[in-house]
């Protein structure tokens, strides 16, 4: 059996097809019949296999917005056009594992040509603020690190943000999330660009250092124009590159790390994921025994940015901390195992396997995996951490991060700190995410096979876990780039520690 698992999960990790030869050209047009074709199929698999299509979105309001994508399908449609009515319809499904990829064509593609012009600002957005994180218009005096928006172009940022959210993908109705990932690097002038086009200059209403309204025009931004000026002044240096050992070192620490400040009994653990790849069982249990060969008191682990990964990874660290026994979750299934579209599902073939072995068809003619609905976890026993421990979470913290959260909030000893997390505290669907593949066009889209429900007795209102302590943006942290996260957390252990 256990030769057998191995040989599944290898296999789910491989493409199931290459990538075509052929090249794609960014102005390639396709027929109303071709699109038509591919958005009937991306909807009847959608219905047939998401195991949430109406979790959080009824069955009537579902069959209105694919009736909208439909009625804005056109004849001459390039990919990214295409993209954009599916993006705004797989929003709706409120999923925040389920997502719309370009084709490999189009990768490949961008791949190869040089970056264009570009929307020229960063920017950080909240409830009620937009500011300036960066600005790829170096010589710009005004538009500095710290500067609040009012407008872009006309458009307000409440304006702004419920446009855009209609087309970024969320577990249930996590404005947190949303907002995060307008937050997130190259994501908001990426977005903006798609939804208002690119302008040769922009319109800006901000407020001054006076604290005064004022408008400025920026250009946009020119990376070939920027990119000759630097030629003109960069030095030419021979700067050793690192050894192959040394880069891995380096990839490895970007993603975990352990930090110890001996002398104030405090360590700081960042994990940036729970993927698979990284090492992670080793780094948890060599982590867990400098804890204890250390003395350290006060544990910070950060996952703010934490996208989620393998369960197993996540189990394993709860399980170094967790004081009780715990499950992952109360229910998890599929609706289905057999399907008439395997020829676009990703692995299909492989994902009937994994069922077929690990679930079983129950009353409710769900595919039940049975083992994670019944097993309890128990805390390990060597190395087990007993300290303080201080959560930090975000926007970015998903997936299997909010299993961690979930796991153990309520536990006396731990912390959570920051911002709800932006995956549900009330479950998710994810577990096998196939990509499909739209024949006409090659557009993908993730498709999340299992229904997870973490806690059958939390509230299912479409939010995060909430922190226990709110650490959220303000103008003065963002514009200071200090981390306000953990310098919370850092006053709670001064505050612990003196009590």
């Amino acid at each position: 059996m256990r030769s057998l698992l191995i040989l599944i999960c290898a296999a789910i990790l491989m493409e199931a097809c290459s990538v075509g030869k052929s090249s794609l050209s960014p102005t390639r047009k396709y027929s109303l019949q071709e699109v038509q074709k591919d958005y009937t199929l991306y909807q009847e698999i959608l219905e047939t296999h998401h195991p949430s299509l109406y979790w959080y979105t009824s069955k009537d309001s579902m069959d209105y917005y694919f009736r909208y994508g439909r009625d804005h399908l056109k004849d001459s449609m390039t990919e990214p056009e295409f993209r954009k009515v599916l993006n705004y319809v797989t929003a709706k499904i409120s999923c925040g594992h389920t997502s719309v990829r370009p084709s490999k064509k189009w990768v490949k593609y961008t791949d190869t040509v040089r970056i264009g012009r570009l929307f020229p600002l960063s920017l950080k957005l909240w409830e009620d603020t937009m500011m300036v994180v960066g600005n790829l218009n170096r010589k710009d005096s005004i538009l500095r690190r710290g500067t609040v928006i009012t407008r872009i172009n006309g458009h307000t940022q409440e304006d702004l943000a419920d446009t855009l959210f209609n087309y970024i993908s969320t577990d249930g109705y996590n404005r947190t999330h949303k907002f995060q990932t307008l937050s997130n690097r190259g994501f908001f002038g990426s977005l903006y660009t798609t939804l208002y086009g690119l302008s040769p200059r922009y319109g800006i209403d901000y407020i001054d250092s006076t604290g005064q309204p004022a408008t400025v025009i920026i250009p946009v931004y020119n990376p070939a124009t920027d990119t000759m000026s630097r030629a003109a002044f960069r030095a030419v240096t021979n700067m050793p590159q690192p050894s192959r050992k040394e880069r891995k070192h380096m990839q490895m620490a970007a993603v975990r790390l352990l930090q110890i400040d001996s002398a104030n009994k405090t360590a700081m653990m960042n994990l940036a994921t729970f993927s698979k790849g990284y090492g992670l069982k080793s780094f948890f249990k060599r982590s867990f025994r400098t804890l204890r060969k250390n003395d350290i008191n006060h544990l910070i682990i950060d996952v703010r940015s934490n996208g989620g990964g393998s369960v197993t990874n996540s189990t394993l660290i709860t399980r170094f901390i967790a004081d009780h026994r715990f499950k992952v979750g109360d229910s998890l299934y599929a609706i289905r195992k057999k399907s008439k579209y395997s020829n676009y599902i990703q692995h299909d073939f492989w994902n009937r396997l994994f069922m077929t072995f690990f679930t079983r068809k129950q009353k409710d003619g769900n595919f039940h995996f049975g083992y994670f609905e019944r097993h309890y976890f128990k805390p390990k026993k060597k190395n087990h951490y007993d300290g303080k421990v201080y959560i930090i979470t975000g926007g970015n913290s998903f997936s299997a991060t909010t299993l961690f959260a979930s796991a153990l909030i309520t536990q006396e000893n731990v912390t959570i700190v920051g911002e709800e997390t932006g995956g549900g505290a009330y479950g998710n669907s994810a577990w096998l995410i196939p990509d499909a593949t739209l024949p006409q066009t090659g557009v993908r889209y993730r498709l999340p096979l299992f229904r997870l429900v973490i806690d059958k007795n939390t509230l299912k209102n479409g939010r995060g876990v909430q922190p226990e302590v709110p650490a959220l943006p303000t103008v003065e942290a963002v514009k200071y780039n200090s981390d306000y996260k953990l310098e919370k957390v850092m006053q709670l252990i001064k505050e612990d520690k003196n009590y």
